[in-house]
């Protein structure tokens, strides 16, 4: 399920693990590279909170091509259900969590730079793009990590 909104991209797959154990991955900055399709999320930084929550800020050491390090801030925050966080130029990223009750959860990643100070230069780079594959990955890494019974 693919939706292209304004200045938002997001897909979602359906995992073979309740929307706790999920939410707990997301929840902790150190498990984000395990998921990461991107190839950009390298390490959470050692000094910042081991569970997030909203308010929360925390860094985590990427690369593209040359590494670098990003200052998050959690901006919404649904305990089980969604966590989002946003980077210094406002673009953020968002996690949403249904769980179907069965075992198995709906999980919707989304790019979200309707809120970025500099959205047309993310455009003019085709960051929506590439974001959009990116999650793709990443939800591809999340569903072999917990595969759909069946």
């Amino acid at each position: 399920m693919y939706a292209m909104t304004t200045r938002q991209v997001s897909d979602s797959r359906v995992v073979g693990a309740p929307a706790q154990v999920i939410f707990g991955m997301l929840v902790d900055p150190a498990q984000h590279p395990l998921i990461d399709g991107s190839g950009t999320v390298v390490a959470a930084r050692s000094t910042g909170p081991r569970r997030l929550e909203l308010g929360s800020r925390f860094g985590m050491d990427m690369r593209i091509g040359l590494p670098y390090k990003i200052l998050n801030t959690v901006v919404e925050y649904e305990e089980g259900a969604l966590i989002a966080w946003r980077h210094f130029y406002g673009h953020r990223w968002r996690w949403q969590l249904r769980d179907l009750g069965d075992g198995r959860t709906e999980v919707t990643e989304t790019f979200d730079w309707s809120t970025a100070r500099i959205g047309f230069l993310l455009e003019l780079v085709r960051f929506p793009g590439k974001n959009l594959n990116a999650i793709r990955a990443t939800l591809d890494r999340l569903v072999q990590r917990y595969p759909v019974p069946g």
